[in-house]
């Protein structure tokens, strides 16, 4: 095992730990802001329609039944303005963080491929190049980069933890450099119904695209959406030259979707009422917190979309992780996404009303 997790960095949470502890001591408890997991209910039609599938005593498939690829193929033209879109371009996948670990090993890239992710990213991109032994760079303009042995290229609009949004024509130059070097191109959309300040735009559009989904595959959860995290939801969208290869890769791992699950998909994309009550939950909450923030003598950088502010004070992150932490508000250090992030910090809008209240007071 030790030739895995040689490979691998330390757990950056653990390194949080101290400052959790102090902030659990405030008289007033813990607001606890760092990781980002939905505290929310689950809304009462997916309860229902995973409870209604929960006698399901066979192995489900690893593509999942065909009303879960019709209700997906229906999201991504609704939602995203895809177009054409066939089961043959869409593919389920048992959270979106199994599949950004082990994309890399199932691509089949190994020592001298190299994949590439935002100078500022979600830990697990370089984790997944690791457990590969393909080679991992940090980016601030992907067309910049050396296409030699380039692989795999990684995009996140909207960014964790950054909040920034990649416009329609940035998208477009990036996927056109893309295909003109034959380089792979999976975006991380995971946030996309998360747009405050900005409309995200999907690489699956055909604007972006130019109606063709070749060297292209779009990421999505309904972990945050639809307060899903504990159900383990997502699925790709674009090339079936991809996707096809990867379903069969899939079937033999047996990475498969629960059946419970996979009906409550169906009922979660069919429905956008619970999806816009979760923003205005969110959307009030952010601007609690902002208000809080930037009169406590915080700076707002990006932030225009999903569930993170990206906050500074202008000194190191730890200093400032230790500040909150002793107001009882635990935050993530901005360089746990990279070293360009070491006078941020990341604060989440998941906590419930009432905890984001006690934060506004304290700040």
């Amino acid at each position: 095992m030790s030739a895995v997790t040689d490979r691998l960095p330390a757990f950056p949470w653990d390194k949080l730990e101290p400052y959790k502890k102090t902030a659990a001591a405030h008289p007033g408890g813990i607001v606890d802001l760092s990781v980002g997991t939905p505290v929310d209910p689950v809304p009462e039609l997916i309860q229902k329609a995973l409870i209604d599938a929960a006698d399901s005593p066979g192995y489900p498939t690893v593509w999942g039944t065909p009303a879960l690829r019709d209700a997906i193929t229906g999201w991504l033209e609704r939602r995203l303005g895809a177009r054409e879109v066939t089961h043959r371009h869409v593919l389920p996948v048992v959270g979106s963080k199994e599949l950004v670990a082990w994309l890399p090993t199932q691509l089949g890239l190994g020592p001298g491929d190299k994949v590439a992710f935002p100078r500022l990213a979600y830990p697990t991109y370089e984790v997944g190049a690791r457990l590969a032994r393909a080679e991992h760079v940090a980016y601030d303009d992907p067309t910049e980069l050396d296409p030699e042995g380039l692989k795999l290229l990684w995009l996140n609009s909207p960014s964790n933890p950054t909040g920034k949004v990649l416009g329609k024509d940035e998208l477009t130059r990036i996927v056109a450099w893309a295909r003109e070097h034959g380089v792979l191109v999976f975006s991380d959309e995971c946030y996309i119904e998360l747009g405050w300040e900005a409309d995200p735009v999907s690489v699956l559009h055909p604007d972006v695209n130019g109606g063709s989904y070749d060297g292209i595959v779009a990421v999505h959860s309904l972990s945050k959406r639809s307060n899903l995290a504990g159900y383990r939801a997502a699925f790709l969208a674009g090339d079936p030259a991809v996707l096809g290869p990867l379903l069969e890769i899939r079937k033999h791992g047996g990475m498969m979707t629960p059946a419970p699950t996979q009906a409550a998909v169906v009922a979660a994309l069919g429905d956008d009422s619970h999806v816009r009550e979760q923003r205005e939950r969110y959307a009030a909450r952010r601007a609690a917190l902002r208000e809080a923030l930037t009169g406590h003598g915080f700076r707002i950088e990006h932030s225009e979309a999903s569930l993170y502010l990206w906050a500074t004070r202008d000194e190191s992150c730890w200093d400032t992780v230790a500040h909150l932490a002793g107001l009882g508000i635990l935050v993530a250090p901005g360089d746990f996404y990279g070293p360009a992030g070491d006078r941020f910090v990341r604060v989440a809008l998941t906590a419930t009303d009432e905890r984001i209240r006690a934060a506004v007071e304290r700040l």
